[in-house]
């Protein structure tokens, strides 16, 4: 305090806290460099805010005791007050940003996490260094063996994909890349690199990438363009023979009368090829439209593989092959499309015939099983050939897909009969199982489910 005697008053003067004694911070060090993180200390702050409550609590006494300084009082008490609260508020929103940014740089949030569990593709977080950070519940069926803080590139050796993220890495931009892994199972993968924003608008610390199976939607298309290809293929063949022979009867052969009869012989053989293999595909285009229509009659199975015996009897007496039926005597009813069905068994007892030829046995037989889903009947047509070896047997059911090209058109086959077989099935709610091994023969059945009033709880021969 000191005598101001030119303005005739008594002054107070408090002397504050140098600027020095301000609150100040320490650095912490952040995954990336060059963005430095300040947290209050503290201590400096709450040292100057009790100086500044005794001077408020002193200023008051004063003005009350001594009402001339009252003016000054007051204004010295606003300027106290202001002292008071702003570096508070101030060091409270220091804390609240250091908070957060000390959560956006260390982990992902817990939106984040809560975001990325919810997806139903496998999905990981990883940081800037590439570290596994977070993964979903869906990841771990693919990507099992991945731990948290594992590099990204001790799990996957593609280079497309690396190198896809380390570029977002570098541009902060969204990427996207398709691999293909071959092992344990072929796969392709669609690939999302995102970045996750973070609060304050800087440079992300952390990236999302999701995994996306495309495998099946891949194989139906190259199923499809496979498909057209083949079908052109297999129509090309025959209809170039026919131009060849036709021409040569035109010129050199026109008055060969044996010539003339030999290569009319070829061309009415390559003419039924021809026939054969567009009924086949006018018929599979028919079941495939049909595949969704329900059907509403009913036929006996039993009846029905009698008679594709009966109608491939000569074919198989060609071949010198036994027929083998194990059959019941009571009807087999089940909902049905007969046309349909003698479809599907003649073409298995006709493959069973043309090429399980070295066993000279084929047998037919009908047996009930139980599955979770309710009761089936099967009904089986078993060769003692030579076998399909096990990596053919899941791609039987395709368009024109054959284990041996050569051998099936010699056979005459199309490669269609048993993609036609697998969707008459389908249409019927069955499916066809395969059972191959070399050197011992094949079983192909056709499981149909049975009414639910002839459904029995055991498995037995009909």
């Amino acid at each position: 305090m000191f005598d101001n005697s030119a303005l005739g008053r008594t002054d107070v003067a408090f002397v504050l806290p140098p600027p020095d004694s301000r609150p100040t911070g320490v650095r912490l060090s952040p995954p990336d460099p060059g963005e430095p993180e300040i947290v209050p200390a503290g201590r400096s702050g709450v040292r100057t805010r009790s100086v500044a409550l005794a001077a408020l609590i002193g200023l008051g006494g004063l003005g009350w005791f001594v009402p001339e300084a009252a003016p000054g009082c007051v204004a010295v008490f606003l300027f106290l007050l202001a002292v008071l609260y702003v570096p508070q508020r101030v060091d409270r929103r220091r804390q609240a940003v250091a908070a957060s940014e000390r959560a956006d740089t260390t982990w992902p949030s817990r939106g984040v996490k809560a975001v990325v569990e919810a997806l139903q593709q496998p999905s990981f977080i990883i940081d800037r260094q590439m570290l596994l950070r977070y993964r979903n519940p869906a990841s771990l069926v693919g990507f099992g063996n991945m731990a948290l803080g594992d590099a990204l590139s001790l799990r996957f050796r593609s280079p497309e994909f690396l190198a896809a993220v380390e570029a977002v890495l570098r541009d902060n931009q969204p990427g996207r890349v398709t691999i293909e892994e071959r092992r344990p199972v072929e796969r392709v993968w669609q690939i999302e690199i995102l970045p996750i924003p973070p609060y304050q608008g800087e440079r992300p610390h952390f990236f999302l990438i999701r995994f996306s199976d495309r495998t099946a939607e891949l194989r139906i298309e190259r199923m499809r363009t496979d498909f057209v290809a083949n079908a052109s293929h297999e129509l090309r063949t025959p209809l170039a023979s026919l131009s060849g022979f036709i021409e040569t009867l035109l010129g050199p052969a026109k008055d060969d009368p044996a010539a003339r009869e030999k290569f009319l012989g070829i061309m009415r053989e390559q003419a039924t090829r021809m026939s054969r293999l567009i009924d086949d595909l006018l018929s599979l285009s028919r079941i495939e439209m049909k595949r969704h229509v329900p059907i509403s009659t009913r036929v006996d199975l039993g009846a029905i593989l009698r008679k594709v015996e009966s109608q491939l009897a000569p074919l198989a007496e060609q071949l010198d092959v036994e027929l083998a039926l194990d059959l019941p005597d009571e009807p087999v009813a089940i909902p049905g499309d007969e046309d349909e069905l003698m479809q599907v068994f003649s073409n298995l007892v006709e493959n069973a015939c043309k090429y399980g030829e070295t066993g000279k046995r084929v047998e037919i037989s009908l047996t009930r099983t139980v599955e979770a889903g309710g009761s089936f009947v099967d009904a089986a047509v078993r060769d003692f050939g030579p076998g399909i070896p096990a990596e053919h047997v899941p791609r039987l059911t395709e368009r024109f897909y054959r284990v041996d090209p050569g051998r099936s058109r010699a056979k005459r086959g199309t490669g269609l009969g048993l993609s036609i077989t697998r969707n008459i099935l389908l249409r019927h709610r069955g499916r066809l199982l395969v059972e191959s091994t070399i050197g011992k023969g094949s079983v192909f059945t056709a499981r149909l489910p049975l009414p639910r009033s002839d459904s029995d709880t055991s498995e037995k021969p009909l």
